[in-house]
């Protein structure tokens, strides 16, 4: 047997660089300076002080936070080609250069003295490294490009140096088997790769060697000064440990953090950018076949092509954090394995060229190094966790909000008859948006886990089975046996706190009901049974409670029982099966480790199927909804106007824009005489404004042979031929339900075509309707389908929004004072607005509750008048005002505003005293068109239907005369309690007014400066809990449960260190005899060895 080699004790362990041994053959340069070890070593540290020396006076003097060429917001712009290449390289040379300098080390352990050219070069590249990397983060965010000479010199340097030395080293012998060639070589790589990206940088910036460097721009992000979310711009080491979230978390412990401290999203992070993305690949699977497939599959192939490479970065990232988890209980393994063996190599280590090697093996022997490769391999399998759970939950935000926003903007192109006959309900439509899609982030969340999983679980039973052979299989069997009874605890627990969020829910309702009939309650004195009541229910829920606090402990306590029955199965198995089991601590240790780690896959599989079930279900519903009819199934609008009339349209539009600038004069003139009916068909009393020509150009909409419906039965609307002129007031009239509102949505493409041709022409010119392009008239000519405009809508029911008067007529349109009070004057709503709370600043609540029936119309009819668009479509706006109100405005809104704007308006109406103002009449009956024409074609051609209008006109004429001696009062309040409003404001002069706004102003300022102290002295007293709180939380509980917690918390930290101490007892007693048995062989063989010369 072969003794264990020992230096000399004699020799002294004085500090040099080559060493001071007698006779040392490091200082032999007999064969030449380069075949010498310890001049290898010297020469290689040439490179790593060259650019000590010069980078570090540059760091120091701060150049970068003074000179910077290009001003930017954030210091964060990484705009050099190769970045994250760079630092992920930077960061395998750092770790490569660690075990340099632990092999060194190791191999200055083998030697009589200390050999400083070991490790010492390793700790200057070391350095030089880390200088590297924070030299080039300088000069990246402040755009020097030129100063990177220094690092491509360094990298030339470093790569020549150690060139030499791998060559060296292979010219005598040095192969694969020892650990220093390895790393020599792998070094001489990583060298060559920086070279290389450095080189790349040359390339792409061309800041030398090129007569025109490139010229680079920040990204739009980092010029917003809005954006704080600096996540996609930082480094790669600021977005591994998160350094840029620094600035928030600052913030927040300062004040209560919000969205204006947060800011705006990054362009590539935000809503529209993943919906472009995501819509981007459901228009490339309708390329191969035209149209798009339907069904689920047809969903998850958008979904792997639009966010499929990051969820594969998060699975690789998972995959990674996973393989260095069972670095852990291997490194435990070798640790008190190799400790127990004392720690010392058998054989003497190999010598050449004066220095000695050591191989892998033989490194990894070593406690120390396997400790040194458990802390770096805990860290990057954190890291790399840490990531996989970022990149994947980034990713399932992303793709909620693409979802959310297709959703939306299918719900925009809906078929009205799916909402309005049942087939989709609003309901139905919120569940996609808040459930189903957030069950797709939630499993893209845990995808990463579904792949991960049995891989983690494969490898753990392998390693078990390597540990304890065939009874770690019984072990495991032993967790998957347990693992359905963990999921019904799962499921037990999930029930149970649905039902106590129920009983919640209810006990709120009830209190709220109490309280808001608190003065009925006492009035009849039904205190006791609604407070029975309402304790009835907080009894059910503290037994909902209760019921979750069991299971939960139910649960935790299979968590931490589990590994431990597997465990004391595999062993007492292990033990009684293999006759020479060698049940050591090492194994001991490492087996435990590994049922530890097995116990977590085996407890989230549950999850994460039902999380992939309910992904699977909600796929279903949504590839149902997106394949829900739309309207212009049929075909694809196609714009009439050509690229020659693009300048024409250009001025159109500017003309438009500077019409709706200007001021708008209100003028008080009276109503017009009524025409006289009785001789309303002279030629000399048509106004001649109606159009009197056939022609499509004159023509604003157009629909020939049109058939629509609501359902899949009988059309709604047949025979539908009319034609609706441009610039002109079209009158629609017909009896109640004769589909005139239908006929407005017909034409909106609200309604399912059956048959037919809608058409819509451009806008002709507001200066000239001759000036239409030629374009123009040849689209319209053709009857081809044009691409319909805004148009302004107020449905027949009005629709409003949860906000101000002001906002629900502006409707996100710029305020322009003129045009808004001309809009308030023509809908009579300036009394309304005066006599509520706060003017037209006043919240309306949700849907206009505040509001009566007439205010809501007035309102919605305002949001069209106010509106910018050339075509307005108002549906019996009269419905719900008197007969003094929708004269108003009929007069100044729509005979005076809208035509003296020249836009083309449709007004379906049972006004019919109104008719003599149209200039288009479509009388509809029974879901046909009667007629149509002028107040004069329709007298000459249905001298029946016109009799009866004008019987109709004259019956309503005397109601309006009675009216108005009934009403003349109100209206002289009205004008009096307006003139009273007004005459106290007119009051003010300017300097009161100036005197007034500066008041206002530091008066404002104040009140903001002490609401800020006072949230943070609020944030500090919730932040702050006082002892008196704590006590009567703890004194709630009872003397028996306060004192069963103490004691178990006791019994629990006990029992903790009484097992680490036996477990500690137990392996220095394992050792000791492992040693003490080592050591009596040795000597038994030394003494047979003394005695044989003697035999």
């Amino acid at each position: 047997m072969i003794s264990r080699y020992k230096p000399s004790p004699s020799a002294t362990m004085s500090l040099a660089f080559c060493g001071n041994e007698n006779n040392s053959s490091a200082y032999n340069v007999d064969g030449g300076v380069l075949n010498n070890g310890c001049f290898l070593d010297a020469l290689n540290v040439v490179p790593h002080v060259f650019l000590l020396f010069i980078t570090f006076p540059i760091l120091f003097i701060g150049w970068g936070s003074q000179s910077s060429k290009v001003h930017i917001h954030h210091s964060t712009w990484l705009h050099f080609p190769g970045h994250n290449l760079r630092w992920l390289l930077t960061f395998v040379l750092l770790f490569v250069l660690v075990c340099e300098i632990a092999e060194g080390i190791v191999s200055d352990g083998l030697s009589q003295s200390h050999h400083l050219h070991l490790y010492m070069p390793s700790a200057l590249a070391f350095m030089a490294g880390i200088t590297s990397i924070i030299y080039y983060h300088n000069i990246e965010t402040s755009n020097f490009p030129k100063l990177l000479i220094a690092l491509l010199i360094y990298w030339v340097l470093a790569f020549v140096m150690k060139t030499i030395k791998f060559a060296k080293y292979t010219e005598h012998g040095i192969g694969l088997r020892q650990l220093r060639y390895c790393i020599t070589g792998l070094l001489m790589l990583l060298y060559g790769l920086l070279l290389s990206v450095e080189i790349n940088v040359i390339r792409g910036r061309r800041y030398m060697c090129f007569a025109n460097p490139t010229e680079v721009k920040p990204p739009e992000d980092l010029q917003d000064l809005g954006v704080r979310f600096l996540q996609p711009f930082v480094n790669l080491l600021s977005k591994a440990t998160y350094w840029w979230m620094n600035t928030f978390i600052t913030s927040a412990h300062r004040r209560p953090i919000d969205l204006k401290v947060i800011g705006k999203l990054p362009i590539a992070m935000r809503a529209l950018t993943n919906y472009i993305k995501l819509r981007k690949a459901f228009e490339d699977q309708k390329k191969p076949q035209g149209t798009a497939s339907q069904g689920p599959k047809w969903i998850w192939q958008a979904l792997r092509k639009a966010f499929g490479r990051p969820l594969i970065l998060s699975i690789t990232f998972r995959f990674l954090a996973d393989l260095l988890g069972f670095a852990g209980p291997l490194c435990i393994s070798g640790i008190v394995h190799h400790i127990s063996k004392d720690n010392r190599t058998i054989q003497p280590p190999r010598k050449l060229l004066g220095i000695y090697f050591i191989s892998s093996k033989e490194f990894l022997e070593n406690a120390y190094v396997l400790a040194v490769l458990l802390f770096f391999a805990l860290l990057l399998q954190r890291t790399f966790l840490q990531a996989s759970y970022y990149v994947a939950i980034e990713t399932g935000i992303n793709l909620r909000g693409a979802f959310q926003t297709k959703i939306y903007n299918k719900i925009m192109r809906l078929c009205t008859s799916n909402m309005s006959m049942g087939e989709l309900t609003v309901a139905q439509i919120c569940n996609l948006v808040a459930v189903d899609t957030n069950q797709l982030m939630w499993f893209f969340f845990l995808c990463p886990n579904l792949w991960a999983m049995p891989f983690q679980i494969m490898v753990g039973v392998f390693l078990l089975y390597y540990l304890l052979g065939i009874s770690a299989l019984i072990g495991a069997t032993v967790i998957a046996v347990l693992a359905p009874v963990q999921y019904f605890v799962a499921t037990k627990l999930s029930q149970t706190q649905k039902s106590t969020l129920e009983y919640s829910s209810e006990r709120l309702k009830k209190t709220n009901e109490l309280l808001r009939g608190i003065k009925l309650l006492k009035l009849y004195a039904w205190e006791r049974i609604f407070c029975d009541s309402v304790e009835e229910t907080r009894e059910k829920e503290l037994t909902s409670l209760k019921a979750f606090a069991l299971y939960t402990s139910i649960s935790i306590f299979m968590n931490a029982a589990i590994p431990i029955a597997a465990v004391l199965t595999t062993f007492v198995v292990h033990v009684h099966i293999s006759e020479d089991a060698d049940l050591s601590p090492a194994v001991a240790f490492a087996s435990l480790s590994l049922f530890h780690i097995l116990v977590t896959p085996l407890f989230l599989l549950s999850t994460v199927v039902r999380s992939t079930v309910k992904a699977l279900v909600s796929v279903q519903k949504l590839s149902e909804f997106f394949s829900s009819d739309e309207i212009g199934d049929e075909q694809e609008p196609r714009a009439t106007v050509m690229s020659a009339s693009s300048n024409h349209n250009q001025n159109k539009y500017q003309a438009l824009s500077k019409f709706f600038s200007q001021p708008l004069k209100v003028v008080n003139r009276k109503r017009p005489p009524r025409d006289d009916w009785n001789n309303f068909g002279s030629p000399g009393q048509c106004d001649g404004d109606g159009p009197s020509q056939d022609t499509d150009q004159n023509t604003c909409i157009k629909i020939i042979s049109g058939y629509f419906t609501w359902t899949d039965g009988p059309p709604t609307l047949s025979s539908i031929d009319i034609k609706i002129p441009f610039g002109k007031l079209t009158m629609i009239v017909g009896q109640v339900g004769c589909g005139k509102s239908s006929l407005l949505l017909a034409a909106l493409g609200e309604m399912q075509r059956v048959s037919g041709q809608i058409t819509w022409n451009s806008f002709p010119d507001l200066e000239s309707e001759e000036a239409e392009s030629p374009t123009d008239r040849d689209a319209a000519g053709d009857g081809e389908i044009g691409k319909r405009g805004p148009v302004a809508y107020a449905s027949q029911k009005p629709w409003l929004l949860n906000t101000s008067v002001l906002e629900n007529i502006t409707f996100e349109m710029p305020l322009i004072k003129s045009r808004y009070n001309a809009v308030i004057e023509a809908c009579s709503l300036q009394p309304d607005i005066d006599i509520l709370p706060q003017g037209d600043q006043t919240e309306i609540g949700e849907r206009g509750v505040i509001l009566s029936g007439g205010q809501k119309q007035r309102i919605s009819v305002a949001r069209s008048l106010y509106q910018t668009t050339s075509v307005v479509f108002l549906d019996d706006p009269f419905s719900a005002l008197d007969i003094h109100l929708s004269d108003h405005l009929m007069q100044e809104g729509i005979l005076k505003m809208l035509r003296d704007e020249k836009r083309t308006v449709v007004l379906v109406t049972h006004k019919l005293q109104y008719l003599p103002h149209a200039d288009w009449i479509i009388a509809m009956k029974d879901g046909t068109i009667q007629t149509e024409g002028t107040l004069k074609d329709i007298q000459n051609s249905e001298p029946e239907l016109f009799e009866q209008w004008k019987s109709l006109m004259h019956r309503k004429d005397q109601d309006f005369e009675k009216e108005t001696v009934a009403e003349s009062v109100t209206d002289l309040e009205r004008k009096n309690l307006r003139r009273a409003m007004y005459s106290r404001e007119s009051v003010r002069t300017e300097e009161e007014d100036e005197a007034a706004a500066l008041m206002f102003e530091g008066a404002e300022e104040s009140l903001e400066s002490e609401d800020d102290d006072n949230l943070s002295l609020v944030m500090r007293q919730r932040a702050t809990i006082p002892w008196r709180s704590c006590g009567t939380y703890l004194s709630s509980a009872g003397p028996l449960l306060l004192g069963l917690l103490l004691l178990s918390q006791l019994l629990k930290h006990s029992l903790m260190v009484a097992i680490d101490y036996w477990l500690a007892h137990w392996t220095s007693r394992v050792i000791a005899a492992k040693i003490e048995a080592t050591a009596h062989n040795c000597s038994m063989v030394q003494g047979g060895i003394l005695l044989t010369p003697w035999v």
